[in-house]
């Protein structure tokens, strides 16, 4: 293994700390932003997940997806939720938000299209709409965040 393997493999410092106003600040932002969202608690959960699988941050994409369980949220749902579009169980207002968070977390390949802003404004006020890009920006920020550092899950137990 080369010198580059081997630190990829090992978690980064400074690892994110609360000691870091910049850190508080970003944290409190994100809560503000979840707290305040007029987004369906259970959807807000599914747009992290799918920036999060989209982004290959397995710590952002662990915490989400027992968030999601913690509040009901079917696990079949979530094993497929990288495969929204081949199943029926999401409604046409979660299909709408995952294809924005889509758009937005890939958002140099396309920006997003007209015909995805026409979706989501199906299902979405304007105010919500901004409320489903704020809540997918932040959870960007910690996914880039997250694997920059080579943040991992906790360990599972048994």
């Amino acid at each position: 293994m080369n010198q580059k393997e081997t630190l990829a493999e090992k978690p980064r410092r400074p690892r994110m700390s609360p000691a870091s106003a910049a850190y508080r600040l970003t944290k409190q932002y994100s809560d503000g932003v979840k707290a305040a969202s007029t987004i369906e608690p259970k959807t807000q959960e599914l747009v992290k997940v799918r920036a999060s699988q989209i982004n290959g941050c397995a710590f952002c994409l662990d915490m989400h997806a027992r968030e999601a369980l913690e509040l009901g949220e079917d696990p079949r749902r979530l094993y497929t939720v990288s495969a929204w579009r081949d199943t029926e169980f999401f409604t046409g207002a979660e299909r709408a938000a995952l294809e924005l968070t889509e758009a937005v977390t890939r958002i140099s390949e396309a920006g997003v299209p007209d015909e995805v802003y026409a979706r989501v404004r199906g299902h979405y006020s304007e105010e919500q709409y901004l409320d489903l890009l704020l809540l997918i920006g932040v959870i960007n920020v910690w996914n880039r965040l997250s694997v920059a550092l080579h943040s991992t899950p906790p360990a599972i137990t048994r």
